[in-house]
């Protein structure tokens, strides 16, 4: 594929911030900035990286509390460039508009609410350095959650759908363990056991060895 993950752990929940980038353009995307926004910028500048979009996969506050900030930066470094917020599907909106309010709860700072540029729709396709991404929505965690796969690449940004050895909490008014599961099996698994991933939290792993390995999919197919 030619492009390179740089991890960049963001906040009290040690998020994983991806920056996405192709070493030979210098050109990038910035996955799930749910904060931090000092330590991203300063792993840009340090991987001489011109970011050309945000990427959201959901809207709670570790993945995308940030966001703003990142995006009012990157604005004043470069006047005049866009840098649009793009996603996750719009059913996350209502987690976008109350990240303050959950950040304060929490007793955290540095996270705000946002609003995207855009929001995106399964069967949509983002670009990164020249590279397409599909969209697909995989709710269940949130409602509005959606995950970025390169099909070429065989490789895929996962947010908060599936880990190394489990799946995505479901555990709140919003939430659906039979969503997540049914999402995992109809549009993750059959991308096939060779295709890799990079998840929310935590290491990356494979769907091949998620499907040997992890209990939550005994089961599926």
């Amino acid at each position: 594929m030619g492009l390179k993950a740089h991890i960049v752990p963001v906040t009290a929940f040690q998020q994983n911030c991806v920056i996405l980038h192709d070493p030979a353009s210098r050109l990038g995307a910035v996955i799930d900035p749910g904060g931090d926004v000092a330590r991203i910028l300063a792993a840009i500048a340090e991987l001489d990286v011109t970011i050309e979009s945000i990427l959201l996969t959901h809207g709670h506050l570790d993945h995308a509390g940030g966001a703003a900030g990142l995006q009012r930066a990157l604005h004043a470094a470069r006047p005049g460039a866009a840098v649009p917020i793009l996603g996750p599907d719009a059913r996350d909106a209502f987690l976008l508009e109350g990240i303050a309010r959950q950040t304060a709860a929490f007793g955290l700072d540095g996270m705000e609410n946002v609003t995207p540029d855009r929001f995106l729709t399964e069967g949509e396709r983002v670009g990164v350095a020249g590279q397409s991404f599909a969209v697909l929505h995989c709710p269940g965690h949130t409602p509005g959650h959606v995950v970025f796969v390169n099909h070429a690449a065989r490789f895929g940004i996962f947010g908060d759908v599936l880990f190394q050895g489990s799946i995505g909490r479901t555990d709140f008014p919003y939430g659906s363990h039979e969503q997540l599961l049914a999402a995992i099996a109809s549009k993750i698994l059959p991308l096939g056991d060779d295709f890799a991933f990079l998840c929310g939290h935590g290491p990356g792993s494979t769907i091949g060895a998620e499907r040997q390995h992890n209990p939550f999919l005994r089961g599926l197919a």
